[in-house]
């Protein structure tokens, strides 16, 4: 059974790229613009939170998490300062909106090159409430399960057997905020593995958060042209070799020790 949720294509229209087109000017490098429109929800140097001006989606309400002032770097190079501070920031911002009530569920999450469904180039998130869907209500415990690549009090790092869309898939499970630097260290290693090491003809990705059964999850999805297998008929593909992706990542990273 599917969630449908009403796209508004008259305001997609509007909205600028510049992922395609990068003379185009960015939107969220214009931040004198920004805080004249009022827009800020929330703010942490050099973090905004900020109401979404293109409200492309019907009982919805979306948000715009910026992650730098400029369009310079991405959440595979930051330095940990940056990649730190932008997770304390980003996911207590989430849970404080879900903890609100005003939602039935608020998913956030992070697009990242051209097949990922995203449309601008500068580093940003997105939070969005949904005022009438639970998107727990299709999520299952093997989704976030896998082979185990490295793991740290309260929290571990595996590389999806059961991926919710196919192919590649790493998961971050946190059971413990104490360790939120952490996690945020292994979805770097995740994405910059992606980008570096998995296939650079593509370059995309995304980062998918849930709060589900009493942990934080990201899912770090590689991104490429659809399998028609899953857009046809929903049969989902797994690599034959995911224990040597495992091993890859295991050298490359973590010098071949799982902890």
């Amino acid at each position: 059974m599917h969630t449908y949720l009403k796209f508004q294509t008259n305001i997609a229209r509007e909205k600028p790229s510049t992922l395609l087109n990068r003379e185009t000017n960015c939107p969220f490098c214009d931040r004198e613009t920004i805080f004249k429109e009022g827009v800020i929800i929330s703010q942490q140097a050099p973090f905004l939170l900020i109401e979404n001006k293109f409200q492309t989606l019907e009982r919805a309400y979306q948000m715009v998490l910026i992650e730098t002032e400029t369009c310079e770097g991405d959440l595979s190079t930051y330095g940990k300062e940056h990649l730190h501070s932008l997770f304390d920031f980003a996911i207590h911002n989430w849970l404080a909106i879900e903890k609100s009530g005003k939602y039935r569920s608020v998913i956030f999450f992070k697009n990242h090159g051209i097949h990922s469904g995203g449309s601008i180039y500068h580093a940003h998130m997105q939070i969005v409430g949904l005022y009438d869907v639970d998107y727990r209500t299709h999520l299952l415990p093997e989704h976030f399960q896998g082979i185990v690549i490295d793991r740290s009090p309260g929290v571990e790092f595996n590389l999806s057997t059961r991926p919710r869309g196919g192919f590649t898939e790493f998961n971050v499970v946190l059971s413990d905020l104490k360790s939120l630097y952490k996690m945020g260290d292994y979805v770097q290693i995740a994405v910059h593995f992606l980008l570096n090491h998995m296939n650079k003809r593509y370059k995309s990705y995304n980062i998918f958060f849930y709060e589900y059964q009493g942990h934080i999850i990201a899912k770090i999805v590689l991104r490429a042209p659809g399998s028609p297998y899953l857009m046809g008929y929903s049969i989902l593909q797994i690599p034959n070799n995911l224990d040597d992706t495992v091993q890859r990542v295991q050298s490359l990273y973590f010098s071949g020790a799982v902890k």
